[in-house]
């Protein structure tokens, strides 16, 4: 803003006749737009922290729940997998919805809704005696709800967040990720042992109810858009970054589901820091990938080859670390592997997780969520392969290698086809003279 002020002060000084009132409102709409950015990045931020939170309530709680209401696995299987089958359905409605009346009316009223399930969930546990399908049925409406998070977000960022911010905003988001992640594995362990697995339920719905009326009330603003984004699939590069984030995510799915199995099995005497270095790690990883991502644009480099880099570094890099896990190591070296690997997997945020916002700005929102839910699809195959892979074979390192093979196959896809120029400029065009 020094700078903003320096310009208006020389022009006033050497072309008194120009227009300075013109200067002077562009400065100050410049200072409320990026005002406005700094509150929407952090509440924004809570607001991916708290999803988290929610989703991951339910398997640090699982044993203690299945203990109280008798379940056995398949029953804990069942109820944890509810969620996953209903974050798939909403993906693209939750997307499209946001791209026509703006994606902070969608985030506001989805958060107020998950948050009353979160709430409400021990309340539910006591109305009769089909506590499994109750709690199933409850899962799965949280998927439901949560679903049209990340559409929404991408196609808020999209209409809101300038070319050379996005990679960073992105970055912060998914960073709440991790942050939700290691609160619900460390603080709620803690609220576990004193107060008993509803306390957990209660506190973060009531958190996530109080964040939806923040943004209610101090954000809601909307804006249309009338672009038919199904013929952006005859788009080579669509599909390079739809197949590339259906990798990333299921490879991500895969170990996050089974890296504290793993750790468990081939370490049986270790301590659990394990469930809490990589996230630790991914914080400040995610944070600074997207500044890279963005410093690069904004320096001149081609965005194309910003976005491959860093899914370079996201899905090549990352699956060195995955492939050292391998062979016979310590348990301090699989640590270091898995937080490595965890942590350089979080500049997708600079790569293609942003790339839907570069290609198709207009209906960003409802091509993410379709990219989200295959993704999600393919984490649900990958997982359970997994699982088959290591009851069959007995070696863990078949499930790495086969990790390995999808991260190539997709990074190999979004090099070779994948691109950053806006493709629906023709599909917008058309649309806004009808």
């Amino acid at each position: 803003m020094v700078k903003v002020w320096l310009l208006v002060t020389l022009v006033n000084h050497f072309c008194p006749d120009s227009n300075i009132s013109t200067l002077k409102s562009w400065m100050d709409t410049e200072i409320v737009y990026r005002s406005l950015a700094r509150k929407w990045i952090v509440t924004l931020f809570m607001g991916t922290c708290l999803l988290f939170c929610a989703r991951m309530i339910m398997p640090v709680c699982a044993v203690s729940m299945a203990a109280t209401f008798n379940w056995s696995k398949i029953d804990s299987g069942l109820v944890l997998g509810a969620f996953f089958w209903g974050y798939c359905f909403t993906q693209i409605l939750g997307g499209h919805a946001s791209d026509k009346v703006g994606g902070e009316r969608v985030l506001a009223i989805s958060a107020a809704s998950w948050a009353l399930i979160t709430a409400g969930t021990p309340l539910l546990t006591h109305l009769g005696s089909h506590t499994l399908a109750v709690m199933t049925v409850a899962r799965f409406l949280m998927g439901l709800l949560q679903g049209v998070f990340f559409p929404s977000l991408a196609s808020l960022c999209s209409q809101r967040v300038v070319e050379g911010e996005r990679g960073f905003l992105m970055s912060t988001m998914h960073s709440g990720s991790h942050l939700g992640t290691l609160l619900a594995g460390g603080m709620g362990s803690l609220m576990l042992d004193r107060y008993g697995w509803e306390s957990m339920f209660y506190s973060t719905g009531f958190l996530a109810g109080l964040w939806a009326l923040i943004v209610w009330q101090c954000f809601l603003k909307g804006y249309l858009s009338r672009t038919h984004w199904l013929s952006l699939f005859k788009k080579p590069p669509v599909w390079a970054m739809v197949i590339t984030h259906m990798c990333m995510c299921s490879t991500s799915y895969t170990i996050l589901s089974w890296s504290p199995t793993y750790f468990k099995e081939s370490f049986p005497h270790a301590s659990g820091v394990y469930n809490i270095i990589p996230w630790l790690i991914a914080i400040p990883s995610a944070l600074g990938g997207g500044y890279v991502s963005d410093f690069l644009i904004n320096q001149g480099y081609d965005v194309t080859s910003v976005r491959k880099i860093m899914q370079f570094f996201a899905m090549g890099l990352s699956s060195m670390f995955i492939m050292a896990l391998c062979g016979t190591i310590s348990f301090h070296s699989a640590v270091i592997f898995i937080s490595a690997a965890v942590g350089v997997s979080t500049f997708t945020s600079g790569g293609v997780s942003v790339n839907v916002q570069d290609l198709t700005p207009s209906c960003a929102g409802a091509l993410y969520g379709f990219m989200n839910m295959m993704g999600a699809l393919m984490g649900l195959v990958l997982v359970s392969v997994s699982g088959y892979l290591i009851e069959v074979t007995l070696s863990w390192a078949t499930v790495f290698s086969v990790i390995t093979l999808v991260n190539v196959t997709g990074l190999g896809i979004f090099i070779v086809f994948g691109d950053a120029r806006r493709v629906d400029l023709e599909v917008y065009s058309q649309e806004t003279v009808l």
